[in-house]
């Protein structure tokens, strides 16, 4: 949930909780990773108020820890909530120490933190078997369900997900302004070393430009002016803080070439907005790129159903080289669920072609969906399509 320190105290449940509450009863660590700003540390203290709270962003409680693991622990015992662990990743191994001299003792640490390169390589190494790890992303539409009732499509896409921001009743384009200056820069220039901003910014922004489609490096380095090697370096740092993520091409037992390069996709959809320069409803309405916003959206949702449940993520898409596509294709067992998202209002035929099409091909295909902006609607046509209102719950089982 979101508390507010003010009279009037909003309060936003986050469907993390029963997966954090079920994997501290199991695990004596468990780690929270997201991005910046997603309501992790809000997350593990509302699930656990009677733990003690440290901050890793705090200098002197960094140097503190740095200089005598011992006695920084005597001073903060478990049950504890660690902050933003990758801006010490040492300390690591000595939670592993602490949590082995009681290792049938669950619950003992939360971890958090908002880059996974280092924290990651650090638990991977120290705390393997000893630790869960969540994934907490912005908002869900199911989260923000109530409130949303309220807002169009397009406000809804302006104003993104960040749960400060709904929580605050904060103006978009400035949230995002101060979040990519304050957050994405720094963090960036920790991981890798940016010579020039304004390029970083340019490539930032094409990516923006290109949701939902195929990644292109030698375009994207042509047109910011840096090599193809920075670009990956550029992107996998991205990666790493969780701003964007790649869906990976599915390769059907269709007999067809498909292409091998992922799509990118931004974490949470406001940010691609400001990138783009999107200041207002009635900009996004009339935008070029709205449909490619629209899918930006409903992906990342789509992604959040998995790991607000503590599951990974089982998802591609389906593209041949002539240009053929399913926007989205889920793995269920022993079969795949194909899903298209249309930001249309009003139902066709057309839709739903794609998805026709690819049933008849692959004989695994089970419950094809469209998502869209119309009218919920059941079993359409030979594959009996089940067509949803992208606010409606689509949890892909």
């Amino acid at each position: 949930m979101i508390l507010l320190d003010n009279e009037e105290e909003k309060m936003i449940d986050r469907l993390m909780m029963n997966s954090l509450v079920a994997e501290l009863e199991e695990y004596p660590v468990v780690t929270v990773f997201g991005p910046r700003q997603s309501g992790k540390t809000t997350l593990a203290r509302a699930c656990r108020p009677n733990f003690g709270y440290v901050s890793m962003e705090d200098k002197e409680t960094r140097d503190a820890a740095a200089a005598d693991y011992k006695a920084f622990f005597a001073n903060h015992p478990a049950p504890l909530i660690i902050d933003e662990v990758q801006r010490l990743p040492e300390i690591v191994s000595a939670i592993q120490t602490i949590v082995d001299e009681k290792r049938n003792v669950c619950g003992q640490f939360i971890l958090t933190g908002s880059q996974q390169t280092q924290l990651a390589e650090a638990v991977d190494e120290s705390l393997a078997g000893r630790t869960s790890i969540l994934d907490l992303l912005p908002l869900s539409t199911e989260e923000l369900r109530q409130e949303m009732g309220s807002l169009s499509t397009d406000e809804c896409m302006t104003r993104g997900f960040m749960p400060e921001l709904h929580a605050r009743k904060k103006r978009p384009f400035n949230y995002y302004r101060n979040y990519f200056r304050t957050y994405v820069e720094r963090d960036v220039r920790r991981l890798i070393n940016v010579k020039n901003l304004i390029q970083f910014e340019r490539f930032v922004t094409l990516l923006a430009g290109r949701v939902g489609q195929v990644v292109n490096f030698t375009s994207l380095a042509s047109e910011t002016g840096v090599s193809v090697p920075t670009i990956s370096a550029w992107l996998s740092a991205l990666e790493a803080s969780f701003l964007v993520f790649r869906l990976p091409p599915h390769f059907a037992n269709v007999a067809k070439r498909v292409v091998k390069a992922p799509k990118i996709y931004f974490t949470d959809v406001g940010l691609a907005t400001y990138l783009l320069g999107i200041e207002n409803p009635l900009q996004m309405t009339a935008h070029p790129l709205r449909g490619s916003l629209f899918e930006n959206m409903v992906v990342a949702d789509i992604r959040k159903s998995f790991t607000n449940r503590g599951r990974e993520p089982r998802m591609a898409f389906y593209r041949t080289e002539k240009g053929f596509e399913v926007d989205l294709i889920i793995s269920a067992s022993g079969h795949v669920v194909p899903i298209e998202i249309k930001s249309s209002m009003t139902f066709g035929k057309n839709l739903v072609h794609n998805l026709e099409l690819y049933c008849d091909a692959d004989k695994a295909a089970r419950k094809p969906k469209l998502i869209y902006d119309g009218e919920a609607m059941k079993d359409f046509g030979t594959h009996k399509v089940n067509c949803i209102n992208w606010r409606d719950e689509c949890v892909i089982d």
